[in-house]
């Protein structure tokens, strides 16, 4: 197990306990309120031989008023007919349709949940693997350097002690959306877990020293985000950042050796006074 992996463990296990309990609930409750939603097979078959045996007495009920009387054949025939006319565009409306629409928002819904994190609604660790496995392939490949930026939240665990797990979910959620604040569209943030952060940021430069310039200056906007006090309940909360970033492109990596090599550099910003931002090396 990595350092950066034991983090996240040991934050989840004394961090944000009651939190988590509190976000696992509610996804378990979602879950059974959108299987709700879908329709159950009895619910379809009744709803199918409504519309079917309403369709079917309509049409006998019309037979019934002709001023003449059909061959059993044609009346045969003319039923069948005007009863799949007549059924089918009801049973795509009432039955079908609200089928696969309940379906597909439940399906999205799931790959949502897979990927994203509960609490910040940003990418959770195997969104961020993911994509930064391919941004390591496509920035060795183009020759374009991007960089992997693991941020640490200062002083975090003492906003937790002191005024309790809800305001360091509150801090976690507004560091978050201030982050994505200043992001591209192909750039990705996404939280690993406890109050460690990773911003991934694509196709920087292809000249190493203007790439590791731009991250630096990304770096410290993040740092004067997170530095921003938050007001929670009459009262300012602070924390700070400590940055540790990989430039990728220079050799292939898996995402596991990248996210260590962040963390080693996140660590050194740490030792050298917090609030700054430090290149592996």
């Amino acid at each position: 197990m990595t350092v950066t992996e034991w983090r996240v463990e040991y934050g989840h296990l004394t961090g944000n306990v009651k939190s988590i309990q509190s976000q696992e609930k509610n996804i378990f409750n979602w879950q059974q309120e959108m299987t709700m939603e879908l329709l159950s097979t009895k619910q379809v078959i009744i709803r199918i031989a409504v519309i079917i045996a309403s369709v079917e007495l309509m049409i006998m009920l019309a037979f019934t008023l002709l001023p003449f009387k059909l061959g059993i054949y044609t009346e045969a025939i003319l039923d069948v007919t005007l009863l799949a006319t007549f059924s089918t565009p009801l049973i795509y409306n009432w039955v079908i349709k609200p089928f696969v629409n309940a379906r597909d928002e439940v399906l999205t819904q799931i790959t949502g949940l897979a990927f994203t994190d509960p609490l910040t609604h940003l990418a959770n660790r195997r969104h961020l693997l993911m994509h930064l496995q391919r941004m390591i392939a496509s920035s060795f490949r183009h020759k374009i350097y991007g960089a992997l930026l693991l941020i640490d939240l200062d002083d975090f665990k003492l906003v937790n002690d002191t005024h309790g797990h809800d305001a360091g979910d509150a801090v976690l959620v507004e560091i978050a959306n201030r982050f994505a604040t200043i992001l591209r569209s192909e750039d990705v943030a996404g939280r690993l877990g406890g109050d460690e952060f990773v911003v991934l940021i694509d196709h920087i430069d292809a000249d190493e020293q203007q790439a590791q310039s731009r991250a630096l200056r990304i770096s410290d906007k993040l740092i004067k985000l997170a530095n921003i006090p938050l007001a929670y309940n009459g009262t300012n909360l602070h924390v700070g950042a400590s940055i540790g970033i990989c430039l990728l492109g220079a050799e292939l990596l898996q995402a596991d050796a990248a996210i260590s090599k962040a963390d080693a550099a996140m660590y050194r910003a740490k030792k050298i006074g917090k609030g700054c931002a430090i290149f592996f090396d």
